[in-house]
C-alpha cells in the first residue's frame, strides 16, 4: 500500500456505534403517556370537582352566594371552624414539638410503641375516634355525667368538637418534627448546655429555629386538615344548628336541605381555605426545599 493512500485510510470516518436506550430511561412515547394520564388523572379528579363546585355556587350570581353565606347559619358555622382551628393547631404544635422532643432526645425502651401511638390517628377512623369521644364523655358514662352535671358539657358542645380534631390533626406536626429533628441530632444542644444555656435557652436559640420551618410545614398541614374535618366531628357535634354545626356539616345540612346554593358556595369557602393552606405551603416547599428536604412525603 503507498503512501500516498494512507492519509485518505486515516481522514475516513470511523463508523457510528449504535445508542442503547438506558434501562431506566423511557421512550418518548411513553414519557408523554404517563404524562397524559397524570394530567388527565387530576382533572378528573381534582380539577373537575373543584370547578363544580365554584360553578354550583356561582349558578344565580355572585349575590345569591354573598348572601347565602351572610345566613346567621352560615356565620355560625364559619365561626365555629375558625374557632375550633384556632385552638386545635396550637394544642397541636405544642403536642407535636413535646413529642418530637422527648422522641428525638431521649433513648428508651418503649420509643417504638410511643410512635405507633402517635401514628394511631391515620389508621383509626374518624368516626370510631368520634364514638370513643362519646363513650368516655357522653352522659351516660360516669365522668361526663359528673361534667354535665357540673355545667362542663364536653360530648354536643365544642370541648367535644375541640377534643376529636386535636386527636384526628395529632400526628401532622409530630411526624413532620421527628425525621428533621432526628437528622439533626443532639450534637448542638449537648454544645450549648456544656456551655452552660438552660433548657429554655437551648430549645428556644437552638432548638427552634432548626426546626422552625419544618414546625411550620406541619402546622399548615394541620390547619388544613382541621378546617375539613367531617366525621370525628359529626358523631361528636350533634349537629345541633347555629351551636354546634361545623363549615362541613353545615355544608351536608344545607345539601339535605335543597338548599344547593347556600351548601355548595360554603363548600366553595372551605375550598379557598385550603387552597389558601396549599399555596402557602408550595411556597414553602419552593423557598426553603433544603430545610423541608427531610419531610416533603405530602
Amino acid at each position: 500500500m503507498s503512501d500516498a493512500t494512507l492519509p485518505k485510510m486515516q481522514a475516513r470516518p470511523a463508523a457510528t456505534a449504535p445508542r442503547f436506550r438506558s434501562a431506566t430511561e423511557e421512550s418518548p412515547a411513553a414519557r408523554w403517556a404517563l404524562i397524559a394520564i397524570a394530567v388527565g388523572g387530576l382533572a378528573l379528579l381534582v380539577g373537575a370537582p373543584l370547578a363544580a363546585v365554584f360553578a354550583e355556587a356561582l349558578v344565580q350570581g355572585w349575590g345569591a352566594a354573598v348572601a347565602s353565606l351572610a345566613s346567621r347559619d352560615a356565620q355560625s358555622a364559619i365561626r365555629l371552624t375558625l374557632l375550633i382551628t384556632a385552638i386545635a393547631v396550637p394544642l397541636n404544635a405544642v403536642f407535636g414539638i413535646a413529642a418530637a422532643w422527648f422522641i428525638t432526645k431521649f433513648d428508651f425502651k418503649a420509643k417504638a410503641f410511643l410512635i405507633t401511638l402517635i401514628d394511631l390517628p391515620f389508621s383509626v377512623s374518624p368516626v370510631v375516634a368520634g364514638l370513643c369521644i362519646v363513650l368516655l364523655f357522653g352522659a351516660n358514662s360516669a365522668l361526663g355525667g359528673w361534667l354535665v352535671a357540673s355545667g362542663y358539657p364536653i360530648v354536643f358542645a365544642v370541648p367535644g368538637i375541640v377534643l376529636a380534631t386535636v386527636f384526628v390533626t395529632f400526628p401532622f406536626v409530630a411526624r413532620e418534627l421527628i425525621p428533621v429533628m432526628i437528622e439533626q441530632g443532639r450534637a448542638e444542644e449537648e454544645a450549648a448546655l456544656t456551655l452552660g444555656a438552660s433548657g429554655w435557652r437551648v430549645f428556644r436559640t437552638v432548638t427552634l429555629p432548626n426546626i422552625r420551618w419544618a414546625l411550620l410545614y406541619g402546622t399548615l398541614l394541620c390547619t388544613a386538615r382541621a378546617m375539613g374535618e367531617f366525621g370525628a366531628v359529626a358523631v361528636v357535634s350533634g349537629k345541633i344548628r347555629g351551636q354546634t354545626a361545623t363549615m362541613p356539616i353545615t355544608i351536608e345540612m344545607f345539601y339535605n336541605e335543597y338548599l344547593s346554593v347556600a351548601a355548595f358556595s360554603m363548600a366553595a369557602l372551605l375550598t379557598g381555605f385550603a387552597l389558601l393552606t396549599l399555596l402557602l405551603k408550595t411556597a414553602l416547599e419552593l423557598r426553603h426545599a433544603d430545610a423541608l428536604s427531610a419531610t416533603r412525603r405530602h
